[in-house]
């Protein structure tokens, strides 16, 4: 494997592992919880989906980076692959929704859609378009409640398989909307248009992930010294729900120096064999999102001793310490599966299946 897709797969590993923790601790966890490993569970929170759709768009740019050697043809073939992956998350997130109502899986494939149409134009675009997109839902916030079709009690929407619903949880305030949450992806798309074997690039990148994190990180900190209203304090704090200008800024500049420093990591540990397979994990993502949310879950479940069900309407709640472990179990059972699975196969089960009906 190339030092380069190590690095990058290595990040992908990491956003997994982080998912399972936050998934696990979302539907088993109490969200209540003042401990040392309940707050420190509460770290994963944002960060790990983030990163996922930022090496997303890493992903679709590495796809087509080779730019001045495509024909028109070329383009258009590529272009048409994107299109057709774009369809097949989307339909398999939705369907997939009615198991897991915060899936990102047909949201990303409205990122992907949209990164089609952007890929083979200059890279300063990207960044033009994730700026617009952030923009754009500011302003929706100042026209829709963002609160609505939400019950926030239990993190239900209730009428996201209405029309109207459909499309405001899409675009503008289910989990991980277009609006904002495309600029995580078209920030993908610049930094994988990148030079990666540069060491300047990697110090750029990182500087300005740190810089874009203390910033916000300063602000906040500097806050609590201030009288400010509730409202401002909660803009400054907002944590996912909504994802406002901090947490954006935060999040990808977390985002910016976790994938650099695995980046700049691969290059001492692209032998091993624990970083091979850990890299082949990260190449499995799709297989791992669907598998720790399906028999994942179950399995949990029946060691609670409850019904799937029950625990979804937060009728049951498990210790932030077993959460972890039973995470970190659950991740190095899934290394092991993509060890063994990439004995015989390039890509992962449903990798696999994706590729066969879209390529």
């Amino acid at each position: 494997m190339k030092k380069r897709i190590i690095g990058f797969d290595l990040a992908r590993a990491y956003a997994i592992f982080g998912m399972f923790i936050v998934n696990f601790n979302m539907v088993f966890g109490n969200h209540h919880d003042d401990s040392l490993s309940g707050k420190f569970l509460v770290l994963f929170s944002g960060h790990s989906s983030t990163v996922f759709v930022i090496l997303a768009g890493m992903g679709v740019a590495l796809m087509t980076n080779r730019i001045r050697e495509y024909t028109l043809e070329d383009r258009k073939r590529l272009r048409h692959i994107i299109l057709k992956r774009a369809v097949f998350l989307f339909v398999f997130g939705i369907l997939f929704c009615c198991w897991w109502p915060a899936d990102i899986l047909h949201l990303y494939g409205g990122y992907m859609s949209i990164g089609a149409l952007l890929v083979f134009m200059d890279k300063k675009y990207y960044l033009v378009t994730a700026a617009t997109a952030i923009i754009i839902f500011h302003f929706l916030l100042l026209v829709i409640p963002f609160e609505t079709g939400w019950n926030l009690t239990t993190l239900e929407y209730p009428d996201f398989w209405t029309f109207s619903g459909f499309i405001r949880n899409t675009f503008y305030n289910g989990w991980n909307p277009i609006f904002p949450w495309f600029a995580y992806f078209a920030t993908g798309l610049y930094l994988g248009r990148l030079d990666w074997t540069l060491k300047k690039t990697q110090q750029n990148v990182f500087l300005t992930g740190l810089i874009l994190y203390l910033f916000v990180e300063g602000i906040r900190y500097g806050s609590t010294f201030m009288d400010l209203s509730a409202e401002t304090r909660e803009f400054i704090y907002a944590d996912y729900i909504p994802p406002v200008l901090p947490f954006l800024m935060n999040t990808t500049g977390f985002g910016m120096m976790l994938i650099t420093g695995f980046m700049f990591v691969s290059q001492y540990i692209s032998e091993k064999a624990w970083a091979i397979d850990l890299a082949r994990t990260g190449q499995m993502t799709l297989t791992h999102y669907v598998s720790h949310l399906s028999i994942g879950l179950i399995v949990l479940s029946l060691l609670q001793g409850s019904h799937y069900l029950d625990v979804m309407s937060r009728k049951n709640t498990v210790e932030p310490i077993y959460i972890l472990l039973y995470s970190g179990l659950f991740f190095i059972l899934s290394m092991y599966f993509s060890k063994l699975w990439s004995k015989k196969f390039k890509q992962g089960p449903l990798e696999m299946m994706m590729r066969r009906i879209t390529d």
